[in-house]
């Protein structure tokens, strides 16, 4: 009779065949947030894409792990990749458009632009712009969170969260949008979603106003849309960088990232690209 050999994983095969030395984690993968729009009416930019669950990894095997960046001013973020997954970048809100689309999407332009779609599975919509030629206020959308989706004319969708690192952590957030600010009179942006989303601008008398907050670093959260008006309109805010968490059970069997444990657990963190060890 044929001696079976094991390595990490059960033999198979009447021939003493060895199966591929697998193992199971846990990861949390956030793509960069997308960047609010410019101006007064600028809709907040959407959260990045936003998975987690489990999967099999391969002994000996090294997977590249790339940290999507937060998208500039009008741009959706970059995605994050790694472990054969995608997560696609949140999409930017718009100014005098519709917002754009990506793992959340962005919040549309004042005077009733819709907002941006969402990736299936990864996010939520963002909100439309509201306000019509002649209203007062008029007010850019809410860019779509991990948890909920964008608010029209207002805030941004809240974000999700996880204790994969050992502590709850709300991450993901949409930005969000700015008033329009037409009649000179001052108004105040609307607030980001939970978990990291970015402000919108303040607009003030005269027209002048402030740069929209920029989405929280390693959140993949939205950033608020501009402030100020006409000529005088600020940029939106940029959106937050992405996070790639990787965990498993028992004591560390890989190299990449930080490292540390919790509760029996190896975890490794990733808030910039590199390689993940098997």
């Amino acid at each position: 009779m044929p001696i079976l050999a094991t390595f990490g994983a059960a033999a198979s095969g009447a021939f003493g065949l060895l199966s591929t030395p697998t193992y199971v984690v846990e990861y949390l993968a956030i793509a960069g947030g997308g960047g609010g729009g410019v101006g007064s009416g600028g809709g907040g930019g959407g959260a990045g894409g936003y998975l987690t669950s489990t999967l099999k990894i391969i002994a000996g095997k090294s997977y590249t792990i790339t940290i999507g960046a937060g998208g500039a001013s009008n741009t959706n973020g970059s995605n994050t990749t790694g472990l054969d997954l995608t997560l696609v970048g949140g999409g930017s809100g718009k100014n005098g458009a519709v917002g754009s689309s990506g793992g959340s999407g962005g919040g549309g332009g004042a005077y009733n632009f819709a907002g941006g779609a969402a990736t299936s599975g990864q996010g939520n919509a963002g909100g439309a712009g509201t306000g019509n030629p002649g209203d007062d206020e008029k007010h850019g959308g809410g860019g779509g969170g991990a948890d909920t989706a964008g608010t029209a004319g207002s805030v941004g969708g809240n974000g999700l969260a996880n204790s994969i690192t050992g502590t709850s952590v709300t991450r993901s957030g949409g930005g969000g949008g700015s008033n329009n600010g037409s009649f000179g009179g001052a108004q105040n942006g609307s607030a980001g979603g939970t978990g990291g989303g970015g402000a919108g601008g303040n607009t003030y008398g005269g027209g002048s106003g402030d740069v929209g907050t920029a989405g929280t670093i390693n959140t993949g959260s939205g950033g608020g849309g501009g402030g100020g008006y006409a000529a005088q309109g600020q940029a939106g805010g940029a959106g937050g960088s992405g996070l790639y968490v990787i965990k498993y059970l028992g004591p560390q069997r890989a190299t990449g990232g930080t490292i540390t444990t919790s509760g029996g657990y190896t975890i490794h963190s990733f808030t910039t690209s590199g390689a993940y060890v098997a």
